[in-house]
Parts: C-alpha cells; structure tokens; sequence
C-alpha cells in the first residue's frame, strides 16, 4: 500500500530564484524601516499597540492634532504621527505576510514529515535486508546510521 501524501508541489530553481529576487527587493524597500532588534526581554517589557488599542491611539492622536494646545510640551506630536503612521503601515503588512508564513509553515512542516518518514520507512527497510545480507546493503545503513548520533546499532549490540 503506498504511502498516502498530503501535499504534492515543488518549487523548481527559477520559481525560487524568483521569489528569493522579490524578497531581496522587500528587504532592500525596509531597509531603511527595520532596523529595530529587540531582545526577548524588550520584547516582554514594551507597551504593545494591537488591534485594541490601535483604535485607542487613532482617536488620542486626532484629539491631540486638533487640541495641540492641550499637549504637554514633553509630547513630540510630530514624532507620535510619524510613529503611529508606521505601526499601522507595518500591521498592513504584516497581514498580508502572516496567512502566507503561516502557510509556508504548515506546507514545510507537512512536507518534511512526509518526506522524513518516507525515508524512515526505506532505512527500516535497509536494515531489514541488513539482516538478511543482501549485498551493497551494509556501506548504505552504516552512512545513514550516523545521521541518528547516540543511537546504537542492534547489530553493534549483539
């Protein structure tokens, strides 16, 4: 019975040259916008504007334009616009890339599975015929036993 596989696709070389080009070009657009690398310690302590309070700061930010003379001059509106104008610009594009990563994830994850298991199955089976020993056989497991560091070989046990 053959394997059953949830996913069927390839990227061929021009395909992935492609989009490795389109995202060079992304890279190169932000370049001058993502220059922040926070800590996992920053990223704990640092207030987060998400959807919630996006509408929160929308509305302070326009009461603060129209009332300029109510904002403490410790308050660079300016740099609050420009700021806010960012989040919102970077959240519109983070929702275009989140489904797409996700979907990446989840056809990678799916697809290295299928594909570790397959070989999984021939290695049970190289050893099988190990066992019985069948010519060219031995050179093959003892390569692929390496890739599983710790592990002993039964054969190695006996």
């Amino acid at each position: 019975m053959a394997q059953e596989s949830k996913v069927s696709a390839a990227i061929d070389a021009t395909q992935l040259a492609a989009i490795k080009e389109k995202l060079a070009g992304l890279r190169t657009d932000l370049a001058g916008v993502l220059t922040i690398n926070l800590t996992g310690k920053d990223r704990k302590e640092i207030l987060k504007m998400g959807d919630k309070t996006l509408a929160f700061v929308e509305k302070a930010l326009e009461f603060a334009n129209q009332n300029p003379a109510l904002v403490p001059g410790y308050i660079n509106l300016d740099e609050a616009n420009k700021d806010f104008a960012l989040a919102k610009a970077l959240s519109d594009i983070q929702k275009e890339f989140t489904p797409m990563v996700r979907g990446m994830e989840d056809t990678k994850m799916v697809a290295g599975s299928e594909a570790y298991n397959a070989m999984l199955l021939f290695y049970g089976f190289l050893k099988e015929a190990n066992r019985s020993n069948q010519a060219g056989v031995q050179a093959i497991c003892d390569e692929l036993q390496k890739r599983f560091p710790g592990r002993s070989s039964r054969s190695a046990t006996k």
